[in-house]
């Protein structure tokens, strides 16, 4: 037959008020009103079957089994208290710096690294600020993007590619769909156009986002062909959610870099976080 343990929060409840012996003192303490204490106490009384305190007009006073139970009950209590402090003060939080247009390539190496070292704790910022000033700024690491970066590790090189809807395969002429854009000129896909083919087809129709993201979303509902870098969408792609109708890829000589602020008190987490988003497993 299963144990059933007492509420912590009556025990803590008990120890709190043998200390005072008063109710409100023991109330003021817990953050709690006096008839919230006594109900507490009175829970752990009918648990253990007995009384642990007697009243009495002048106040209160151990009963024999509370006095009894009193130190055993502390030093069980004071040792649980110090087993989950050792295990908040082991869990390393990570303060991540990331632009949007990443996500569809970060999120799903965070819930990989969630399950493989749930001692590591990342707090994601998201923005479309592609760059980080640690001296500034309060993060611990930062995915920046851009051209002629050297510093920090490699994630990936930007790779353009057309994608689509699976709904959308088998159309006609490229031309004839609603062209994505993921900036406010049309510069990512008429680079791709121009590596595809000597005659560039006109953009007779044309939607513009903030961010690559979002074109890639408007993509996978459908709503015309996006130009996008092959690493975001490939699990999309993986999933069917998208298609890639070209083999083609265009770099365009920017690339996607990890860089980590050193931290002595956090060197052993952000190395663990490293390698996790380094590893391709």
């Amino acid at each position: 037959m299963p144990r059933t343990p007492p509420p912590l929060n009556t025990l803590e409840a008990f120890l709190v008020t043998a200390r005072h012996l008063n109710l409100t003192h023991a109330a003021r303490e817990l953050c709690l009103t006096q008839g919230a204490v006594s109900r507490k106490i009175a829970a752990l009384e009918s648990w253990f079957g007995f009384p642990l305190f007697e009243r009495h007009a002048r106040g209160l006073r151990l009963s024999p089994q509370g006095s009894a139970l009193r130190p055993e009950l502390q030093a069980a209590f004071e040792q649980l208290l110090n087993v989950a402090e050792q295990a908040r003060q082991q869990q390393t939080l990570v303060r991540l710096k990331a632009p949007t247009c990443a996500m569809r390539w970060l999120v799903p190496r965070l819930l990989r690294l969630e399950r493989e070292s749930p001692e590591l704790q990342v707090l994601l910022t998201t923005t479309i600020d592609h760059t980080v000033n640690f001296k500034t700024e309060p993060f611990d690491a930062a995915i920046v993007f851009g051209t002629q970066l050297s510093a920090g590790d490699l994630l990936f090189e930007e790779a353009l590619t057309p994608v689509i809807s699976p709904d959308l395969a088998g159309r006609d002429a490229l031309s004839a769909l609603t062209f994505l854009h993921p900036t406010r000129d049309k510069t990512d896909w008429t680079l791709w156009l121009s590596r595809h083919t000597e005659t560039l087809p006109v953009m007779h129709k044309n939607q513009h986002f903030d961010t690559m993201d979002l074109a890639i979303t408007a993509a996978i509902q459908g709503f015309g062909a996006a130009i996008a870098d092959e690493a975001l969408v490939a699990e999309d792609v993986r999933a069917g959610r998208l298609l890639r109708p070209f083999d083609l890829s265009v770099k365009t000589g920017a690339c996607y870099r990890l860089v980590v602020h050193e931290s002595r008190g956090k060197a052993a987490g952000l190395a663990a976080f490293r390698r996790s988003l380094l590893d391709e497993g």
